[in-house]
């Protein structure tokens, strides 16, 4: 579905133009197009692909989806690879935004996402000086926005992570932080996946040899490297904190359970001392002198509770009970 189909010319909004007359557009040398795709069909990509001269494997790339991030050259053009991600139910949901690069065109192509870009467009049409830098700029806008988007969610992961970590310690409730915790963890993991191979591609955009389209906006590319590598060193950091933190959970349900097994066992110890004094004067052999005592039942009962009521005592004082 078509968004937009924009002309300008030294950073001011030219027309609105019909797909049919992008050709027209792109013939005049001294402006650039910029289209905007939303869930596109095979045919419009096609439709793109014949009107600004597209690389096929770009465009089956962009046709198949599912890509990892990355930033492909082809010839004097640009393929890029970004994900978007949104929460939907407390799941992350992962979009996909392609960006075709020109020296006088940009097409970005949306994908199994309500993110839209509206702002990005209004913010370079507010800023006509920096809109002239032409279709470089607009994929730094493009990318920056993407990049923007990751702070919010990298925040509210961290708020799932400190209130985890506030019950760490409570009582019966390890394997429920547990749980919560390699949730958590997938979902920082998603995120890696979307950060750290955009943080790597983003590298080739400034500094040394840089493809022609981004080569006065470099300065611009630098920032969004800075931006990913603050992100994916906060995730790095989170991720080492969460694994700490399974860890913590996993030693304090050993803890429990060594509570209980000395629990188990202290019981166990003055069960088996009954038991033993229980069994010794229940043999009835025909010779044992306490069974002609007149007071030998009360006796054994008193023996057998005080030795019980000893062992509790010490079980007790020793922290076993």
């Amino acid at each position: 579905m078509l968004i937009n189909c924009v002309a300008y010319k030294d950073g001011v909004k030219l027309a609105d133009l019909p797909v049919e007359k992008i050709s027209d557009y792109l013939k005049m040398g001294d402006c650039f197009v910029w289209v905007a795709l939303r869930d596109t069909t095979d045919e419009e990509l096609k439709n793109m692909q014949e009107e600004f001269g597209l690389h096929e494997l770009a465009v089956e790339d962009a046709s198949h989806g599912h890509q990892r991030p990355k930033i492909e050259e082809y010839g004097d053009s640009l393929f890029v690879v970004m994900h978007l991600l949104e929460v939907f139910n407390d799941e992350i949901v992962i979009g996909e935004v392609n960006v075709f690069v020109g020296r006088n065109f940009i097409l970005s192509v949306r994908n199994r996402s309500n993110l839209h870009f509206l702002g990005v467009r209004e913010r370079c049409e507010r800023e006509p000086e920096l809109l002239r830098l032409g279709a470089g700029f607009v994929l730094y806008a493009l990318m920056d926005a993407v990049v923007d988007r990751y702070f919010p969610l990298i925040d509210d992961l961290s708020t799932q992570l400190e209130l985890i970590e506030e019950h760490l310690f409570d009582k019966n409730a390890s394997l429920a932080n547990i749980e919560q915790l390699y949730e958590l963890k997938r979902k920082v993991v998603i995120l890696k996946h979307a950060v750290l191979p955009l943080m790597e591609t983003t590298g080739k955009l400034y500094g040394g040899r840089v493809p022609p389209v981004c080569a006065n906006t470099q300065e611009y590319f630098r920032d969004v490297y800075d931006h990913l590598l603050r992100i994916n060193g906060t995730i790095d950091s989170m991720r080492d904190t969460i694994t700490t933190a399974i860890l913590v959970s996993q030693s304090t349900i050993a803890i429990e359970q060594n509570e209980i097994n000395k629990r188990l066992a202290a019981w166990a110890g003055i069960f088996a001392v009954a038991t033993a004094f229980a069994g010794i004067w229940g043999m009835n052999f025909q010779n044992m002198p306490e069974l002609k005592f007149e007071y030998g039942y009360p006796l054994a009962l008193f023996v057998i509770i005080g030795t019980c009521g000893y062992l509790f005592f010490r079980f007790k004082r020793s922290g076993w009970l």
